[in-house]
């Protein structure tokens, strides 16, 4: 049973990475032409950096696997060929995006912008000149398959003949799922707060102009950017990847110029600019985010206590409480509802909550569903901003085969990629008597899903 997304999906999130280090990371391999559609070969070496790229993400690699990363290749070039026939269209902004999406990767990977330039020896530039064509072909199978796939939805009665059709055997073990609600009171960041901030920064900017300082040694110090603090401020960015206000500055500065005190929804800034090339730029950059004062802080602690004590005597429902006395945008109008933004859903796993918020299983590690914890520091690693919460478990389900009652959606959602991947089937076989198609005889032997061996 598979209840994540399909393989093809899982191609097109290594395509980019797997590419990239092919070279450095196969290079006793001897290429050759693993298949041809159309006009498009398929390489022994794209298929061989995937699966090296899937052992390094922990995939499970079994015997099959090479055959599964031909075929979804095959069926991209395949749908490639028909989104050029459709017309479809992609933005040249979506695809700088998604380039530089998987560039944040790989720079996490190696460790730096500067790193991944030496590792692969060439510039950022470079890179992403040699693979923006490959990227887009990519996006526009992608987006065929969407237009193929879009309308596809299924029927309670289909979900559970799904379910029904799965072997009690090889029914999946769900890892225990926790969903949370939190009441939370930010407190006020005021004129005066801001004014502080402003000062605090213009202050660095004037030593820095008056050569009291460097700009990289104030940022190391002061900057309260965590991502880019202790590299002396410095930031690799493109067209679209940061906020209008930020981008105003870095393309309207010229070389070696710093700017003005500007202001985003996240803070003060002071930039210089270092280089910049067409929609690419660097830059140093110290961002100073104001602060609330002890005495606001305490008036956010008497509000939620306030709150929690009329919670406890049951003098008010936990949906009242949110309403009136939260101040977090996120959650006041969901019923206090904590939302996980990796999967999207109101459920986390421990992996989900060790990356995003720990402090939350600590807090209710011992609790039973529908308990409260008593007011507490919180800290929003997404806003950076700083207040007083009460946490409510919503829901714990232990670890369980997955059944009909608990895991609905996730049963859902799998009967749709059933669906939808045979209609895709259906579609390819449509195609695949009139594409020119030829396969290496080293892969004969694979058992495709569709047709490409044309027996």
């Amino acid at each position: 049973m598979n209840l994540t997304t399909t393989m093809h999906k899982l191609v097109l999130f290594f395509c980019f990475n797997a590419v990239l280090f092919s070279v450095q990371a196969q290079p006793g391999v001897v290429d050759k032409i693993a298949a041809q559609v159309g006009d498009n070969i398929i390489l022994l070496s794209d298929i061989q950096a995937q699966k090296y790229q899937a052992m390094q993400g922990g995939v499970t690699v079994d015997e099959n696997f090479e055959c599964t990363v031909l075929e979804d290749l095959m069926f991209g070039e395949l749908l490639l060929n028909q989104a050029l026939l459709d017309s479809i269209v992609i933005a040249d902004e979506q695809v700088e995006a998604e380039m530089e999406n998987r560039l944040r990767v790989l720079e996490q990977q190696i460790g730096s912008r500067q790193k991944l330039e030496e590792f692969y020896g060439k510039t950022v530039t470079q890179i992403k000149d040699e693979f923006r064509l490959m990227i887009k072909n990519r996006m526009l199978s992608q987006e065929m398959e969407n237009k193929l796939t879009s309308a596809i939805n299924v029927t309670p009665k289909e979900v559970a003949a799904y379910y029904n059709s799965i072997p009690k055997d090889s029914l999946p073990l769900i890892n225990q799922q926790l969903s949370f609600q939190q009441i939370v009171h930010y407190p006020e960041i005021t004129k005066e707060d801001k004014k502080r901030a402003f000062d605090q920064l213009a202050e660095i900017r004037q030593n820095i102009i008056d050569g009291k300082s460097t700009f990289e040694t104030q940022a190391r110090i002061h900057s309260m950017d965590p991502g880019s603090a202790s590299q002396g401020g410095k930031i690799q960015a493109t067209r679209g990847m940061m906020v209008p206000q930020f981008e105003a500055n870095a393309y309207a500065l010229k070389v070696g110029e710093i700017s003005e005190v500007f202001e985003t929804a996240y803070g003060y800034h002071v930039m210089k600019l270092l280089e910049r090339k067409g929609d690419d730029y660097t830059c140093l950059h110290i961002l100073i985010i104001a602060e609330f004062t002890n005495e606001a802080l305490e008036q956010s602690a008497k509000i939620i206590d306030s709150c929690y004590a009329l919670l406890k005597q049951n003098q008010i429902t936990w949906d009242e409480a949110v309403l009136r006395y939260s101040n977090d945008l996120e959650t006041k109008q969901n019923k206090g509802i904590i939302t996980n933004p990796i999967n999207g859903q109101q459920t986390w796993d421990m992996e989900d909550l060790n990356q995003i918020d720990q402090q939350i299983f600590l807090l209710t590690e011992h609790m039973e569903k529908g308990d409260i914890t008593a007011p507490n520091l919180y800290g929003n690693i997404v806003s950076r901003k700083q207040g007083v919460r009460i946490v409510r478990l919503m829901e714990r389900m232990p670890q369980h085969l997955a059944n009909m009652n608990d895991d609905y959606a996730l049963i859902k959602l799998a009967a749709e990629n059933q669906k939808k991947q045979k209609t895709l089937n259906s579609w390819a076989a449509g195609k695949l008597g009139n594409a020119y198609i030829k396969i290496d005889e080293s892969f004969q032997s694979c058992q495709f899903r569709n047709n490409w061996l044309k027996k």
